[in-house]
């Protein structure tokens, strides 16, 4: 029982001896804070580097209009900013740009003529085969450059996502949907899928593939810097669709919604590939100069007259009728007007 007194009284003296409350060292049942133990030695030596921890900082007063930014000239800045130390900025010149796409088609690919009509039996086919088998060298090596940046990059899995991707593309195309077209094209390509196709209606279905879409050519480049690398992938796809374009007055313009067309295209996919979030999107079209041209609709529009229907076209008098007008006037008295015509 003596011993929990002189216990107490001891604590309390070690306190006091410290100049440490009392109340600010007990440590209550169930609360495990930490607490400062008593035997703190405090060396005075350290007094002065204990001192040059704290900075004394100058608070601007918000009520004195001397004291407030806002409220001041450039002089009474450059002053304030020279008593605090501080170096005047200068104006900022320069704007931040970031480049999500190239502007074109960069070693575009040389399509063979006659592609899609021969096979690889007959003798154009099979040089085809051949100039393809010459240019795949450099093809090759933009593909390993890829995979360093894509370890998972393989040709055979990019052709169905670039299927899908073209799939996609085009039905937000004919749907309209903008925000949703802009995924999946370039900022190249989409004021150019977009252009002209206020007022029209598109129907486009994807029926099939007539042969395995491939990749015939691959290219990387590297713009501003070095490790700044766009890659784009030409893929041919032979595909049978059906596309069909009416105007603002329900007419049909091109195509049809019956017959199905076989469709051979070159798409060039593109991939900011220094960025860790680039994704491959749809950055142009390639049309052999070979290629039959497509025939363009003539658009509608409203004849726009000089003259309007209503008014009365002013038409000369015969000279029999103004003879008699002449006569009848000399013959009427000269108190009396004519009436003005109806």
């Amino acid at each position: 029982m003596l011993a929990k007194y002189v216990n107490s009284v001891f604590t309390y003296g070690k306190f006091i001896q410290n100049k440490l409350s009392l109340l600010g060292a007990i440590n209550y049942p169930n609360d495990f804070t930490q607490v400062r133990y008593i035997q703190k030695h405090w060396n005075p030596k350290w007094k002065k580097l204990r001192r040059e921890k704290v900075i004394k900082v100058k608070l601007p007063s918000f009520d004195d209009d001397n004291e407030d930014p806002t409220k001041m000239d450039k002089e009474q800045i450059r002053s304030r900013m020279r008593e605090f130390g501080f170096i005047p900025q200068k104006a900022w010149q320069e704007r931040p740009t970031f480049i999500t796409s190239t502007p074109t088609i960069f070693e575009s690919y040389v399509a063979p003529e006659g592609d899609g009509k021969y096979s690889a039996i007959t003798k154009e086919g099979a040089k085809q085969k051949f100039t393809f088998l010459e240019k795949k060298g450099k093809s090759v090596m933009a593909i390993r450059k890829i995979k360093s940046f894509d370890d998972t990059f393989k040709t055979s899995f990019f052709i169905e996502e670039a299927t899908d991707i073209y799939q996609k593309a085009h039905e937000a195309l004919a749907a309209k949907d903008e925000e949703k077209l802009i995924q999946y094209v370039t900022e190249t390509a989409y004021p150019k899928m977009i252009h002209n196709l206020m007022d029209k209606t598109i129907h486009w279905k994807f029926l099939e593939s007539l042969e395995p879409a491939r990749v015939v050519h691959a290219r990387t480049t590297d713009i501003i810097t070095k490790e700044n690398v766009f890659a784009q992938l030409t893929v041919r796809f032979h595909t049978q669709q059906i596309l069909a374009i009416y105007d603002r007055f329900g007419r049909l313009m091109q195509g049809s919604e019956i017959l199905r067309k076989d469709v051979l295209e070159y798409i060039v996919f593109e991939k900011h590939l220094a960025n860790e979030y680039g994704i491959w999107r749809i950055h142009g079209k390639i049309i052999p100069p070979w290629m039959s041209a497509t025939d363009i609709a003539e658009g509608t529009y409203i004849l726009k007259d000089s003259k309007k229907e209503d008014d009365p076209v002013p038409t000369e008098p015969h000279p029999v009728e103004a003879t008699l007008i002449e006569d009848t006037s000399k013959d009427m008295p000269k108190n009396v007007t004519n009436a003005p015509s109806s």
